[in-house]
């Protein structure tokens, strides 16, 4: 009898020699090898799967219903394994398969859990496609075969292993789907998709779609897994396990993981049963119930999931574990304010009703996730109950499952939650009822609430609108007394609908015109902010939802822990109103944490946050009561280690907690304590873009690294291959990701530097960083080479002999205030940096003209308001002339004043006087009656500009003195030397010198590392001696001026 391997071998020879055979056509004689060699297993090669991403073949066990045993990916003969090894599709397959062979028909490589564990050669090919068998291997192939049929999947006992192993198949999952729905026009997955977006999501995409459905999969064969335990289990059999609690969920899974699913999708499937089948269930589940300060399992499994299956979603939702110390306080000060405020002897616990029959105290949390707010809120219930447990199983029945809900928008922790909860009111001795269900819903929050009469349109929508009518009678209907959680943060919000930008903005159609809170006001007045991306963070309209349905119930508590943001930042200064004109009491304990402001304890020790994020947080609380009197506002703060944070909070709560009131004010109404003496008095001052009303913040390229070179010959033949090279070998030689971006798009680009040619006139330099000119080229038009040119304003650097004052609106830095700066140039926005907010650039003078071309015109104008100028000349008894200088005893001009305000700001006590203020909003220059005292601020200021426009002969005691190559490998500083290499100095540099920041820049340090790598010019060493002088000469006039000004307010 013939060896089969022979056989196959043979029929592959037949194959070759038609000259026609492609990958496909050897797969019959590898089906039935396979077969012959194992009678009990049947090897599955299906097209139509196969086109839309599974492997080849998938191998089943005949005697076991058909469990996948493994997985066969063949590539035709004569391409290389190793390339194929590098591709996309073997690294998903690597990645999720436990059991996996490569093959070329010839050589097969068997993988376990990614890892290569064999290979065997069944025979060579020559050129003239003649195979030469190898039988030796013959017996090593039968081998590597047996093992890979009957290889055991490792028991998992480890939730995290666990997590992992189902994040990459749900990674898998998902791309099977788009790819599934891209493949056809109509069919299941488009009636799923269009009942999604319709119901849940107006926004929906089918990306989203598709992690959707994936997570839906995964995580109902888990919570299936959880119930059945130990009892039979299988995909077809699995709905039937899927807890009663969740009826969406048991209803939505049966109907698309049962007899309905996707062919195409099966084999997936069967690979996560397997995988579940394999995990010891009620060992990973025993510490699902618990809590740790540090960790709640049930979260650290998920987030495990979302580490492997998709680590961006944490930014696009926001998704952060909240730790139990701060969940705790919530909870516990929550029910402490019903008690005191609302006279609720029960607390959380009380189960009073309306007279129209409904529970009082309504619980929600809006952003439920896992579940966490809600299990503290179960636990501080149950606590009541300790002598009267006999009472909780009828009490959970009729007065707890009614009136707590919770909404979730994502699959996994809305279904986690469901399992999490079910099993902690196990633990406590309820048994659910068969038509009883957790309140917990799968919906957007920040969506609107549909119609009740809303009927299905496809049969996919049912079970969808019944969890949507549920969630909307919440959403719209309930009496919400208590709204608590962690809403997500993210600035770049996923959530756009129209109806939670309706509310931001003040409007809502159920108020019939009729005026309610407006973030996007103050006073009554538009914010006119150049930036008001922070107000449509995810957690500022989980506030504003918050607001809106307590404002529906005329009642109520809002307990959330948020970044900490919205408390000082201007841009949230009409939130903060319309907070206060909502709310009778406000509680905002402030965590800090703010790793991006380097933020220190008042001790000058480290402040952790209590999450591992670097956004700091605040806990805040609002209490809505009805009450006739003005609104109060309470301040606390904690700084330290995250270990000493999270001890405060488990013993404290809002009744303990030593609050400071605050008396917020127009125009920014503070949540943070502020010095009310010095406020009125820096408030008496000129706000600078009052002083100087033509001004910008700095020009923005999207593509700084191709924009902004030292040489202008580099930026010239970058330009010139825009101008020449197709679109294609432009990204080919300059390959960034910009280029794809909304304001970066390189038709743009492309279209501009086209439009506007090679124009010398258009090479010009740009101030990029302190002391740091680099070469660009600039047009007017927007969306071109630059991005954001900001034409208006720096037309007039280009137009004539110019200079610009630098100075900026919010800071956020560890360091002492150093934002102010001059420049004849245009300028990059990050010239000056902080974490808050983007520098501004006024102009000294404005040019009529609008053509950077035309230079000729002389007929400037100072950029000063009429009302400033006047009140100068008032108080100075002065005549004001519109260019240059004056003579400071009948008469001052434009550059006086501009070096008059340039030495004020530079005046260290200035800056940190007025430090609180300058970090929130624009600075305010102090006037002086004094016509002394403006002569030699605006002498000292002239000297002070001078030197920074680097227009000064200054000298310096630094100096260079070691010859060598000049290439700047690493930067050091000891014993009063700067090391660019390490043989090479600059030598007699201060400690002052070196530490001196400049819009919030290490000037010394960050020049040289913006260069490292560079072999360092004559001129680049002379530049840095420069700089070197130039700060040590500024530090010396900073003390003068500080010596020159006698006290503040000035005289």
């Amino acid at each position: 009898m013939t060896n089969p391997i022979n056989q196959y071998l043979n029929q592959i020879q037949i194959n070759l020699n038609t000259g026609v055979a492609k990958e496909h056509t050897h797969r019959p004689a590898l089906v039935h090898l396979l077969e012959t060699l194992f009678p009990a297993i049947n090897a599955i090669n299906e097209p139509k799967r196969i086109e839309c991403g599974s492997p080849d073949l998938v191998i089943l066990d005949t005697q076991a219903d058909n469990m996948p045993l493994g997985y066969l990916e063949a590539k035709d003969i004569g391409v290389s394994l190793e390339n194929a090894l590098k591709t996309e599709q073997l690294e998903r397959y690597l990645e999720s398969l436990h059991n996996l062979i490569l093959t070329d028909y010839l050589e097969f490589r068997w993988f376990v859990e990614g890892q290569s564990q064999m290979t065997v050669r069944l025979a060579e090919v020559d050129k003239a496609g003649i195979l030469k068998p190898l039988p030796t291997q013959f017996a090593d192939f039968q081998r590597l075969l047996d093992i890979f049929i009957h290889a055991q999947v490792i028991t998992i006992r480890n939730p995290e292993e666990l997590a992992a192993r189902m994040a990459k198949i749900a990674r898998l999952m998902r791309g099977l789907i788009f790819k599934a729905y891209q493949q056809e026009k109509t069919g299941a997955l488009h009636n799923q998709f269009e009942s999604f977006r319709k119901v849940l999501m107006d926004s929906l995409t089918v990306e989203t779609f598709a992690d959707m459905y994936a997570q839906t999969v995964c995580y109902g064969l888990f919570a299936a897994k959880c119930s059945a335990l130990n009892q039979p289990f299988s995909r077809i059999i699995a709905g039937h396990y899927v807890p009663k609690t969740n009826p969406f969920l048991r209803n939505l899974f049966s109907q698309i993981v049962g007899i309905e699913l996707d062919e195409r999708l099966i084999w997936a499937v069967e690979h996560l049963v397997v995988v579940l089948n394999h995990a010891d269930i009620a060992d990973i589940l025993k510490d699902f119930g618990k809590q740790t300060r540090q960790k709640d399992a049930v979260l650290h499994f998920y987030e495990t999931f979302l580490k492997h299956y998709d680590p961006t979603m944490r930014e696009m939702r926001g998704v952060y574990y909240t730790p139990e110390p701060v969940v705790s306080y919530i909870v516990r000060s929550v029910d402490i304010l019903l008690k005191q405020r609302f006279k609720l002897r029960e607390g959380l616990a009380d189960n009073s009703r309306l007279k129209s029959g409904k529970h009082q105290v309504q619980i929600l949390d809006p952003a439920v996730g896992t579940g966490t707010f809600l299990y503290a809120v179960f636990n501080q219930i149950f606590s009541k109950f300790m002598k009267n447990k006999g009472l909780w199983s009828t009490y959970v029945s009729e007065h707890l499952l009614p009136r707590v809900h919770g909404f979730e928008l994502l699959m996994a922790p809305y279904t986690v939650a469901h399992i999490k909860l079910g099993l902690q009111l196990q633990e406590m001795g309820y048994q659910f009822d068969s038509d009883e269900r957790l309140r917990i819903f799968l919906t957007n929050t920040l969506e609107e609430a549909f119609e009740k009469g809303s009927t299905p349109t496809l049969p996919f929508m049912e079970w969808l609108l019944n969890e949507g009518r549920d969630a909307s009678d919440v959403k719209r209907d309930s009496p919400v007394m208590v709204i608590i959680g962690n809403p997500p943060y993210s600035g770049h919000s996923a959530n756009v609908g129209g109806w939670i930008i309706n509310l931001l903005k003040g409007l809502d159609e159920r108020q019939n015109g009729a005026k309610i809170a407006d973030y996007f006001q103050v006073d009554g007045k538009p914010l006119k902010e150049r930036n008001s991306k922070w107000l449509n963070d995810d957690y500022v309209k989980f506030i504003r939802f918050a607001q809106w349905r307590i404002e529906q119930t005329g009642y109520g508590i809002l307990g959330f822990i948020t970044n900490h943001g919205y408390l000082d930042n201007p841009t949230f200064r009409g939130m903060r109103q319309a907070l206060m004109q909502d709310f009778d009491e406000i509680y905002v304990l402030d965590l800090h944490g703010n790793s991006k402001k380097k933020e220190k304890s008042p001790d000058g020790s480290l402040d952790k946050n209590v999450f591992d994020i670097q956004q700091g947080v605040a806990i805040s609380l609002f209490v809505k009561h009805q009450s006739k009197q003005a609104t109060q506002v309470f301040h606390a703060e904690l700084w330290g280690k995250r270990e000493s944070k999270y001890a405060w909070l488990e013993k404290q709560d809002v009744k303990t907690t030593h609050w400071e009131e605050l008396k917020p004010t127009s125009p920014f109404y503070l949540f943070i304590p502020q010095n009310t003496t010095l406020r009125e008095e820096y408030e008496h001052y000129w706000k600078v873009t009052d002083v100087m009303p033509v001004n910008s913040t700095g020009m923005v390229s999207k593509r700084d690294s191709l924009a902004f070179q030292f040489e202008k010959e580099s930026v010239k033949k970058i330009v010139e291959d825009i101008f020449k090279l197709s679109e294609s070998q432009i990204v080919e030689n300059y390959p960034l990701s910009s280029w794809s971006s909304r304001d970066g798009k390189i038709e743009y680009v492309k279209q501009s530097v086209v439009h506007f040619g090679i124009d010398e006139s258009r090479f010009v330099q740009a101030l990029y960083r302190p002391f740091d000119k680099r070469w660009t080229y600039y047009t007017s038009k927007s969306k071109g080479f630059i991005a954001w040119p900001v034409y208006d304003v720096m037309q007039h650097m280009l137009a004539g002999k110019n200079v610009g004052l630098i100075f900026m609106r919010q800071v956020a830095l560890h360091n002492a205030y150093s934002h102010f700066g001059v420049t004849r140039n245009i300028i990059d926005n990050r010239a000056f940096y902080s974490n808050k907010g983007i520098m501004s650039l006024a102009p000294l003078y404005i040019y009529p003209t609008t053509d950077l071309l035309d230079s000729t015109s002389s007929k400037r104008k100072p950029n000063f308001s009429p009302n400033f100028i006047k009140d100068i000349a008032t108080d100075l008894k002065l005549q004001f002339i519109d260019d240059g200088t004056g003579d400071l005893t009948r008469t001052f001009g434009p550059e006086d004043i501009f070096h008059y305000l340039y030495a004020v700001f530079h005046s260290p006590t200035y800056r940190e006087r007025y430090a609180e203020f300058l970090k929130i909003d624009f600075p305010r220059l102090p006037l002086t009656r004094d016509k002394t005292l403006f002569q030699q601020l605006a002498k000292l200021g002239s000297q002070l500009v001078t030197i920074h426009l680097m227009e000064a002969d200054i000298d310096s005691d630094s100096s260079y003195p070691i010859e060598g190559d000049n290439l700047l490998e690493k930067i050091t500083y000891k014993n009063e030397k700067v090391y660019i290499n390490k043989t090479q100095y600059f030598e007699h540099v201060t400690e002052a010198v070196w530490q001196c920041h400049i819009g919030g820049y290490q000037v010394c340090q960050k020049w040289l590392k913006d260069r490292k790598g560079r072999q360092l010019s004559y001129d680049e060493c002379n530049h840095y001696l420069y700089i070197l002088a130039a700060l040590e000469q500024t530090l010396d006039l900073m003390a003068k001026i500080d010596q020159t000004i006698p006290e503040f307010p000035l005289p």
